[in-house]
């Protein structure tokens, strides 16, 4: 098992990306990510090419807004970790479990883009009298 989250090197990541090619053994991967060094680094560029099944579409810079995850973990912070502390680990592993079923049981499909505007009704200005 490898502990995520001690380091944010490209070693690290191309384990992740290890376990994510063994966990498919079929059909292609893509993987969508930030612009860290670790993600675009010589070695990792380098591992991908002998890994041919993961495909790498990078989030352009400046367009964080893209990235889902960072949204996801605001409202999960927000939810399950704001204002708590936490005495053991199993705490924040019950906080994590409440609210993933929160968040899960209210979670609908997320569409991109924004509704069509409303149409409005045109007042009229002058009211001719005969």
């Amino acid at each position: 098992m490898i502990a995520f989250g001690t380091s944010r090197n490209s070693v690290f990541y191309q384990q992740f990306l290890q376990l994510v090619e063994d966990a498919n053994p079929t059909g292609e991967i893509w993987i969508v990510t930030d612009n860290l060094s670790s993600h675009n680094s010589l070695s990792t560029r380098t591992w991908l090419e002998d890994h041919p099944r993961i495909c790498h579409a990078f989030i352009p810079v400046g367009a964080c807004w893209l990235n889902l995850q960072e949204g996801w973990w605001r409202i999960f912070r927000k939810t399950a970790l704001a204002g708590r502390s936490f005495a053991n680990p199993d705490d924040i592993t019950q906080a994590t479990a409440v609210a993933t079923r929160q968040l899960n049981a209210r979670a609908r499909p997320w569409i991109w883009g924004r509704p069509a505007p409303t149409t409005r009704q045109l007042r009229r200005r002058y009211v001719y009298i005969q």
